[in-house]
């Protein structure tokens, strides 16, 4: 926690690196295990299973005195999170790892949006013009006539979308609350928001599978818990092109270890969604407003 006290720019950079490897990892596993078991399921185990992180944050929560406006946050970000990584699980079977994370970089783009039409925030000029150049870059990802568009796109599409509305309220509640808190709120509510459509849809998985899922839980947590010192020691201007790197990985890792074609489209369109990110990143702290969440934090 020394690092978050500090409040040093470089501080945030590392752990923006560290929190990128996390999710790399949780990428790696989810696309191993694919659809032996089904998309809600999985999302709900990996988080029953992750709650064994949670002995150390129980007190911190206490301790929190959480008001009723937080515990009504707490929960409407648990709902929204809730669908947005079965979405997420489902896309994973079924697109490449690089399609997953590039088209994961639209979430900023669609808080910069939410927050204009339901928050009243301004959308200047450039910001609007920034917001039109990461669409485009969704489209060069998904290249529609030129390609055949999966459900796998069109529910990324949707995690994005899911992710947007939780991190506005994630953002909120980090400026508020601890690391702890913040990530053992999430954990508690998105489990019993995933139950019931884990229960629909249950088939009994092996210990295989269970120990794969807890190793996601295993990243993912530690995943979630660098990205909130991230956002605690250093600006989003400083933190959020580290976050690129996730892309360079993801194409690696499918690469090397799934064996997927390197798809020089989806870079691209990746990096045009990140400069756009980047640029409504900056222009954000010029205004002194702090909305557009890191990209990492559109995970599981």
């Amino acid at each position: 926690m020394e690092p978050q006290k500090q409040s040093k720019p470089v501080w945030g950079v590392f752990w923006m690196i560290v929190t990128g490897l996390m999710f790399v990892g949780v990428t790696a596993v989810v696309k191993h295990v694919g659809d032996a078991v089904p998309a809600a399921q999985a999302a709900f185990l990996r988080y029953v299973l992750g709650l064994v992180f949670l002995i150390p944050m129980i007190r911190p929560i206490l301790s929190a005195r959480l008001t009723r406006r937080q515990l009504r946050l707490f929960g409407i970000r648990g709902l929204v999170h809730s669908f947005a990584v079965i979405l997420w699980f489902f896309a994973m079977a079924r697109i490449s790892i690089a399609e997953v994370t590039a088209m994961n970089y639209l979430t900023p783009v669609y808080v910069s949006l939410g927050a204009a039409l339901f928050l009243g925030e301004r959308l200047p000029p450039r910001r609007l013009a920034a917001v039109i150049v990461a669409l485009i870059g969704a489209i060069i990802i998904l290249r529609p006539g030129l390609r055949e568009i999966e459900t796998g796109h069109i529910a990324m599409l949707g995690t994005a979308v899911f992710f947007a509305v939780g991190y506005l309220i994630a953002k909120q509640l980090s400026g508020e609350l601890s690391a702890a808190v913040v990530v053992g709120m999430l954990s508690i509510t998105v489990t019993i928001g995933l139950a019931p459509f884990a229960y629909a849809v249950w088939v009994t998985p092996t210990m295989g599978q269970l120990g794969w899922l807890f190793l996601v839980a295993c990243f993912a947590t530690a995943g979630h818990y660098t990205m909130t010192l991230a956002f605690a020691a250093a600006p989003l201007t400083v933190t959020q092109p580290v976050t690129f790197l996730q892309l360079v990985w993801a194409v690696t890792l499918g690469a090397v270890v799934f064996g997927e074609a390197v798809d020089a489209w989806v870079v691209f369109g990746g990096a045009v969604i990140m400069a756009s990110v980047t640029f409504i990143t900056w222009r954000e702290a010029l205004a002194r407003r702090r909305v557009t969440p890191a990209v990492n934090e559109a995970k599981v």
